[in-house]
């Protein structure tokens, strides 16, 4: 499948589970497709881990090629707390009396997709176990290196940082998140299909795979085809070097931040139908990129509000062309 179809599956399958947040969930699977990572913050009950799970049961693999079903991928959840150690997460070498040797038992995080629940109701020692697996896909326990499935995927869910009993996540751990989203409430119509419904409970079980990981894997190498301008190239430039010299920001965004705006923009370009990243796709990306890499000098800072007009300001100054397609590239820089 090109990468259109099999977004609009996994899109599709995950709006009969998630109501009204049609939007979010075209940006959450673009981030899902290009192989990054997603933060949901929102308050409790609203679908974060309902949303993980429906993922979950949309993608598939195949047991053997003579079997043409598909199997879910293998799924884990981790439900962070305050007494949670490294090693839940990693596994950990355990002594085996009978052939007096240490084995490796593996911790959930060798799973497909992994959700990691309420990640900020833990400490950072803990939550720094995630950092190697998310950036490298790899984890490192005992001396010895083990890779991870390369359509690895964490969905993490946060509290807001208000509520008691959390710990903000450092800077470290919110830059290997792709993209930071929130559900919001729903509105009154998907509100009432809930109550009839309870589709979590009702509809979630009943659902089958509808993409296989080659399909996720294919459009990786969709998204490498997909060409962007050398305007939005430096506009990309430009937004993160506003906001590392931004008076109101002590941290700006980073290199990997800006590489993974691009990917996304790749990603969601396939998504509406395009081979060429456009200007609105890189301002819609623009805050669930690069909002919750930026660390403000000020409490009152409304980072959201900043990076809008940055992104806004900088997109707004480049030099239009008839489309930002490939056909519309200075000769020599196609």
């Amino acid at each position: 499948m090109t990468t259109q179809k099999t977004a609009s599956a996994l899109i599709d399958g995950l709006s009969t589970v998630i109501r009204g947040k049609r939007e979010r969930l075209e940006l959450f699977t673009a981030a899902y497709l290009s192989g990054g990572h997603v933060l949901l913050e929102d308050v409790p009950g609203i679908g974060k881990t309902t949303l993980a799970k429906t993922l979950a049961h949309l993608v598939g693999v195949r047991a053997s090629k003579s079997r043409k079903a598909l199997a879910p991928v293998s799924f884990r959840r981790i439900q962070f707390t305050p007494d949670l150690l490294p090693y839940d997460i990693t596994g950990v070498d355990v002594f085996n009396p009978k052939e007096r040797r240490f084995e490796f038992v593996p911790g959930p995080i060798f799973s497909d997709i992994l959700l990691a629940d309420e990640i900020n109701r833990t400490t950072p020692k803990v939550q720094s176990a995630l950092l190697e697996v998310m950036a490298e896909r790899q984890v490192s326990v005992g001396g010895t290196t083990r890779s991870v499935n390369d359509v690895f995927f964490v969905v993490a869910t946060q509290n807001p940082v208000e509520t008691e009993g959390t710990y903000p996540l450092p800077a470290a751990q919110l830059d290997r998140f792709m993209i930071r989203l929130s559900l919001g409430y729903p509105d009154p119509a998907a509100e009432i299909h809930l109550l009839r419904e309870d589709p979590s409970n009702a509809l979630l079980p009943t659902i089958t795979p509808l993409v296989s990981v080659d399909d996720v894997r294919a459009s990786r190498v969709e998204q490498s085809r997909v060409f962007c301008h050398p305007a939005l190239e430096r506009a990309i430039v430009e937004i993160a070097g506003a906001t590392r010299d931004h008076p109101s920001l002590k941290l700006g965004l980073s290199p990997r931040g800006a590489l993974q705006l691009l990917h996304a923009a790749r990603a969601l370009a396939l998504i509406r139908g395009r081979a060429w990243i456009a200007d609105t796709d890189i301002l819609d990306l623009s805050v669930p990129v690069v909002a919750h890499r930026l660390v403000a000098r000020e409490r009152t800072v409304a980072i959201n509000d900043l990076v809008t007009r940055i992104a806004t300001d900088t997109l707004r100054s480049v030099e239009r062309k008839t489309d930002w397609s490939e056909a519309a590239a200075p000769h020599g820089q196609r």
